[in-house]
């Protein structure tokens, strides 16, 4: 009989994304789930708070909520991380927060009306 203790069977636990990776898997999700107009901004050198940022529409409330929902989703099962998520109650404008890659999803008339692309896109530096 055998004194070694048999080794304790774990399950495999997601392991992190890289920030490119999970930008993919960002992408990847709004694309499956129709989102519409989807921008992404790289945010290096302009920004410490994250390294990309996502600029998405949904199509209705719903549709912006349920963009939200299942991108947080398939990160967690992916990587075990949990995306803190803001606005989805409402769902003109959800933020989520990825760590490395930030996403706003919006109802188009609340993207054109905060318009992030323009405001993320151009350098201030430049017009001095």
């Amino acid at each position: 009989m055998s004194t070694k203790p048999e080794a304790a069977i774990t399950p495999a636990q997601p392991s992190p994304l890289s920030s490119d990776a999970l930008l993919a898997l960002i992408l990847s999700s709004l694309n499956e789930d129709a989102a519409e107009d989807v921008v992404s901004i790289p945010l290096a050198g302009k920004s410490e708070v994250a390294d990309h940022m996502v600029v998405a529409s949904g199509r209705s409330s719903r549709h912006v909520g349920a963009l939200s929902e299942k991108m947080a989703d398939r990160i967690k099962q992916a990587s075990g991380m949990l995306c803190r998520t803001e606005g989805k109650q409402m769902g003109d404008w959800v933020l989520v927060d990825c760590g490395d890659v930030i996403v706003h999803i919006f109802r188009p008339e609340v993207r054109d009306f905060y318009d992030l692309e323009k405001l993320w896109s151009v350098n201030p530096r430049d017009n001095a």
